[in-house]
């Protein structure tokens, strides 16, 4: 009985963490088709950067810096130049959410 039990109980863990990923995925996509579309593509070169390339080059740290502060952060990350926005109306769950969402792009290694 005790086995049922410990084997229910993490069956359930794991079906919790992968459903609560998939809504991470979720919104993440879905902040990524409003605000990033028009520049980047998940895999391939646009206006910007892939979210492939970005993911397998930066942490995340480099990521929200990017998205938050373009201006003082693209020279750091050796871009030339900026014509990113900075995007001033994302709260700090959602741009987690969209810096995760471009991380899924990462080479498995």
């Amino acid at each position: 009985m005790r086995k049922l039990y410990w084997s229910i109980l993490i069956a359930g863990t794991l079906a919790a963490g992968s459903q609560a990923d998939g809504n991470v995925t979720v919104l993440g996509e879905r902040l990524f088709k409003e605000y990033c579309w028009g520049c980047h593509h998940q895999t391939a070169e646009a206006f910007g950067p892939s979210f492939k390339n970005i993911a397998n080059k930066r942490n995340k740290g480099e990521i929200v810096a990017q998205i938050i502060d373009p201006a003082n952060t693209s020279g750091r990350l050796g871009y030339k130049r900026s014509s990113m926005p900075a995007f001033d109306d994302l709260n700090a769950t959602e741009v987690d959410l969209l810096a995760d969402f471009i991380l899924s792009f990462k080479d498995k290694r």
